[in-house]
């Protein structure tokens, strides 16, 4: 089997999809892998690093991904501007694709792998079964998320995060709210927590109380109305009623106020994030507060955030960093790669890959093949979008 690993070329990505020592298991497993030159450079990895690993280095990408079997990508599929040919153009019907497609937004994207009869796989919709844990692309680079959020913080807060005692007297440690108690807030709460703030989370799911308070943290709640759920089947927040969400917002604008530092992480699969911080609230915001809003990528937890740009309004940096996961290109790497080596390697046989799709790890993952959009979440997506 001949696996190709390209450049990311999304302007500012400095991750690779697999790291020599990945490039080592694979070689052993008998594939032949090809890396294009430079792949691995953002993410500290020489050409030499590669080739020490068993893989061949190849200088024309034309040739790296028409002569793939598996292709093994961080993002999805974009126009190659330096050769003026789209990604999805230079692969051969057939061949599989593994990367962060998220087709519950990028219809076009989806259509357009279609109709190449690209057997493409989306590592962003791996069930979240006890089988697939290894493979948790999602859970991975929400780690690296959280914990560069408060990185971010602390760096631009002109505060300390701890309390000290001083002889000029005693400074008092930092408020820090984290909306949303995923992988990402988790560890924003356990960074915050290291350096000494005092850290408060909030979620709709209650299941995750007992987590954020395991770290030492306050968990604050809106109690939920009679017969609604908090979360989806998967683990995920779903959306509620107005009257939770009145009640949510004021929860949250008494919280916020106070607070020195906001981390928002809250995300609705397939939608636009939810606004949680108005610009009143902002307007509340002790000045010189941050805001850390990893949900800008989907339009930003903050109505004032603006995705790729940090900006101050009304006395408060919010930050709207994107790919946040790419600042530390390094580790996110590392991890990333292990996910999809775990998820390559699940769906392997003797012969090569197998689209088995019985199991609920292949084909939860699987989002087109044979020329057939065949993902159920993303149907529907399509279909309430008026794109089936």
């Amino acid at each position: 089997m001949k696996v190709s690993i390209p450049k990311e070329i999304l302007p500012g990505e400095r991750r690779v999809a697999a790291v020599p020592d990945s490039v080592k298991k694979m070689t052993k497993k008998g594939i032949a892998v090809c890396v294009e030159s430079g792949a691995g450079g953002g993410a500290l990895f020489s050409d030499g690093d590669y080739e020490t690993a068993g893989a061949r280095i190849e200088t024309s990408v034309e040739d790296l991904l028409g002569d793939a079997e598996v292709v093994l990508k961080v993002h999805g599929p974009i126009l190659n501007e330096s050769i003026g040919r789209h990604e999805i153009d230079l692969m051969r019907g057939g061949t599989a694709l593994i990367a962060l497609l998220y087709p519950l937004v990028n219809h076009d994207l989806v259509k357009r792998l279609a109709a190449r009869e690209i057997t493409a796989f989306s590592v962003d919709a791996i069930p979240r079964v006890s089988a697939a844990q290894s493979m948790d692309v999602l859970s991975s680079m929400s780690t690296v998320s959280g914990y560069r959020a408060v990185l971010t913080a602390a760096n631009a807060l002109p505060k300390f995060f701890p309390m000290f005692m001083t002889a000029a007297g005693t400074i008092a440690p930092a408020r820090v709210l984290v909306l949303g108690a995923g992988v990402a807030g988790l560890q924003a709460c356990a960074t915050a927590k290291r350096l000494g703030a005092i850290v408060e989370a909030f979620d709709q799911r209650p299941a995750v109380k007992e987590e954020v308070e395991s770290l030492g943290v306050r968990f604050v709640e809106v109690p939920l109305g009679k017969g609604e759920e908090g979360e989806t089947a998967g683990g995920y927040a779903r959306e509620l009623s107005d009257d939770y969400r009145r009640r949510q917002a004021e929860l949250i604008y008494k919280h916020a106020v106070r607070s020195d530092v906001v981390i928002t992480t809250a995300l609705i699969p397939g939608k636009r994030a939810p606004v949680l911080i108005t610009e009143q609230t902002v307007r509340d915001i002790k000045p010189g507060s941050v805001i850390v809003d990893l949900a800008a990528d989907f339009g930003g937890n903050c109505e004032l955030t603006e995705p790729g740009k940090e900006v101050v309004k009304h006395g408060v940096l919010i930050s709207g960093l994107t790919n946040v996961p790419s600042y530390m290109p390094l580790h996110a790497s590392q991890m990333y790669s292990q996910n999809v080596e775990n998820f390559l390697f699940h769906m392997m046989d003797k012969r090569g890959l197998k689209i088995d799709l019985e199991d609920e790890i292949t084909s939860g993952t699987l989002i087109t093949y044979q020329g057939k959009v065949v993902h159920k979440m993303t149907l529907e997506a399509m279909a309430a979008a008026g794109g089936a």
